[in-house]
């Protein structure tokens, strides 16, 4: 799931009255409008080689700044590729390389940086002395500072999520210095400096963990102010992407979009490239002249209590799209909850644009406060998070557990069902060669389940509904070749599946064959093609 920062901050209420509701991304005066303007002019015509862009910047008081489509764009467009104006690892307390924020440990076998000391996955690593790396500058300061002092083996987590935050912030910070206009592009982007010193609980979390630490523990007072590392800081919050292939994990800034309006069922997609790491962004469905361009900085799947609550943590709006405003999530009822008084009954927010709203049953009086939702979603998360990412059987229980207690819809259960439905066939024990008939019907059902949930949500040219139709491909195709042959089924229902089948993998490799080249999904869509040649299907 996309942003897992810890977000169990105090939140300070900030109502959008509809949508979309960006940030506003950039200070609200006419002459960075018009500077903006003519930058992203400038970009899109130049990558397009004159042509005229497909999106404008407009604003408003409500929305304050997003880009709106200048004329009817096609599913699949890419509407912006562009580099990141700084990169750097997240929020987290699993450590990365600080050249290419691919895993490593704290283990004293683990390589590390000759100079700095800070862990890095080898000598020879891509990331080292580039701009979107470790640089020579940030080196001379960890080292000087001795920054990486605390990463032992027995860090606690808390210890090393702190000290990564850190760096990133240092990096933009180094930038005045390097290269001040740069640094200045960054610095127009929207911090919510005011709004953040209204939240106690907020400001006090990075006034000790980042700005004091920065100043007096890394020796930076001198050169930058308390108020420019809190406005790095509120700039990170409020406009980063979260970025990553193939187990690299990482965070950036981009210099155009950041500017998408968000919505819970947007209408593109981002991904970014395995080795340059620039974003690309490209519509996932039809998008309409004058339409919003919008992408989500939530996890879709995710119900609307939780996502909106995590919207407001960090980018400091409370979500008003069509979705949060609707108890049914558009139909999908991600969130609703089992009556445990009538049981046919389903509990759901009686408002959900208020997040202190009462939950009440649609069969019978019975009532939950709010606090009590969050509280038992919280506990069952919990449950989830301690179940090992590969236990087929834990997943399987805990599904068993809940599924009288939560809507057979509930993102919870979803979540668990879409893990399921990449680990069976996958690990060993079982692969799929080895899985039973029953086996085969699981992770038939799950992807039937979790792909008609993710067509409303994340519907077309999105990477979830490839990555779900792929995985979905083989159990039904395994399935109908078991049943031919044990004579279970009709030459016409046998051929009904295959056409099926060649439906999931041609829509699956249209969609995952447009993610970058060396990504996982890339290789997945390729997959899939090949599969495709291999039945003689052109």
């Amino acid at each position: 799931m996309p942003n897992k920062k810890n977000k169990n901050k105090k939140k300070q209420h900030h109502h959008h009255n509809n949508h979309p509701a960006p940030k506003p991304a950039y200070s609200e005066t006419e002459d960075h409008h018009d500077v903006l303007e003519e930058k992203l002019q400038n970009l899109h015509i130049e990558e397009n080689g004159g042509a005229a862009k497909p999106y404008r910047v407009e604003i408003s008081e409500i929305y304050g700044r997003y880009l709106v489509a200048n004329r009817n764009l096609r599913p699949g467009e890419i509407l912006i590729k562009e580099k990141a104006l700084a990169i750097g690892p997240c929020v987290s307390a699993e450590p990365v390389c600080l050249g290419c924020y691919m895993p490593v440990t704290l283990k004293a076998t683990q390589y590390r940086c000759p100079s700095c000391r800070w862990p890095m996955c080898g000598a020879q690593c891509r990331g080292l002395g580039k701009d979107t790396g470790h640089t020579a500058v940030e080196c001379e300061l960890f080292t000087r500072e001795n920054t990486a002092a605390p990463l032992t083996p027995d860090a606690s987590p808390v210890k090393v999520k702190n000290l990564y935050e850190l760096v990133l912030v240092a990096r933009i910070l180094l930038q005045k210095e390097q290269n001040p206009e740069l640094y200045g592009r960054i610095m127009v982007m929207e911090s919510h400096l005011e709004m953040r010193q209204k939240n106690p609980e907020l400001w006090s979390h990075y006034e000790s963990n980042v700005v004091k630490y920065l100043r007096e523990n890394w020796h930076l007072a001198e050169r930058f102010t308390s108020a420019e590392i809190h406005t790095v800081c509120g700039i990170l919050d409020v406009n980063c992407f979260e970025i990553g292939q193939n187990l690299a994990k990482a965070r950036t800034l981009c210099p155009s979009a950041f500017l998408l309006a968000h919505d819970c069922c947007p209408n593109t997609s981002h991904t970014d490239d395995p080795e340059t790491f620039d974003i690309i962004l490209r519509t996932s469905r039809a998008v309409r002249k004058g339409e919003a361009i919008t992408l989500s900085y939530a996890y879709t799947l995710q119900g609307t209590l939780k996502r909106r609550d995590f919207m407001q943590a960090g980018k400091l709006f409370w979500c008003c799209c069509r979705r949060c405003s609707d108890p049914y999530e558009l139909g999908t009822d991600c969130s609703a909850i089992v009556c445990e008084k009538c049981r046919p009954g389903f509990v759901r927010s009686t408002n959900p644009l208020d997040q202190e709203a009462d939950w009440r049953c649609d069969k019978c009086p019975f009532v939950m406060k709010s606090e009590a939702v969050v509280k038992l979603l919280d506990k069952i998360n919990n449950d989830l998070d301690a179940i090992d990412a590969h236990d087929i059987p834990g997943l399987e229980n805990f599904l068993k557990r809940y599924a009288g207690l939560l809507g057979e819809n509930h993102y919870l259960l979803l979540s668990a069902k879409y893990s399921l439905c990449q680990l069976y066939g996958k690990i060993e024990g079982y692969l799929l060669p080895d899985l039973s008939l029953e086996d085969l019907q699981r992770k038939k059902s799950y992807c039937e389940h979790f792909l008609k949930v993710v067509d409303i949500l994340e519907p077309q040219l999105t990477r979830l509904r490839g990555l779900i139709m792929y995985e979905l491909h083989a159990p039904m195709l395994m399935l109908a070749q078991r049943s031919m042959m044990m004579q279970l089924t009709t030459a016409r229902d046998f051929n009904k599946t295959i056409k099926e089948v060649i439906h999931l993998l041609r829509e699956s490799a249209k969609i995952l064959k447009m993610e970058p080249a060396g990504s996982t999904e890339h290789q997945m869509g390729l997959a899939a093609e090949e599969a495709l040649q291999k039945m003689g299907v052109q």
